[in-house]
């Protein structure tokens, strides 16, 4: 049975398991209640054993609030230690946070680390802001120089 195998994972402390089982409570999936709490649990030891993806998953608790106290400094907190380690959705969501703080360009630095990580929204929201003069046009060729070769790299 697939939860005893997981479960047996997360007895011998393997912090990949221990996010896939808050994954499940989460979601409530594998015949699992849904239970935010017990996955906010999970999440938080599965990131102090180094689950990238768990520091992503608290982020989005704290910035919902489900299961822990609604928190959206955490949950920034949260995304850039994921980010910094090369969690792409963990640093789109500090871009976006910045645009919505007019921090224009914190946001574009975000995006142009994602676009030279060969992620393709980023570029069009780098070109986006380039169009309606919120972005250089250095700073579009960039990002477009960084995912050109980023998308080559990763043919190789």
């Amino acid at each position: 049975d697939m939860l005893a195998m997981v479960r047996a994972r997360v007895e011998k402390k393997d912090p990949i398991s221990i996010n896939h089982l808050a994954s499940q409570y989460y979601y409530g999936v594998l015949g699992l209640q849904n239970d935010m709490q017990m996955a906010a649990a999970l999440f938080t030891e599965a990131a102090e054993l180094g689950s990238i993806d768990a520091l992503f998953h608290l982020g989005l608790l704290y910035s919902s609030g489900e299961g822990v106290d609604q928190d959206k400094a955490k949950a920034a907190e949260f995304w850039s230690k994921a980010a910094i380690q090369g969690h792409v959705q963990s640093r789109s969501n500090l871009g976006c946070i910045e645009v919505k703080k007019g921090n224009t360009d914190r946001a574009l630095r975000h995006f142009l680390i994602l676009a030279k990580m060969g992620h393709e929204d980023s570029v069009e929201v780098i070109k986006k802001a380039f169009m309606i003069g919120k972005a250089t046009k250095e700073q579009y060729a960039e990002a477009l120089e960084g995912y050109k070769d980023a998308v080559e790299e990763m043919k190789s």
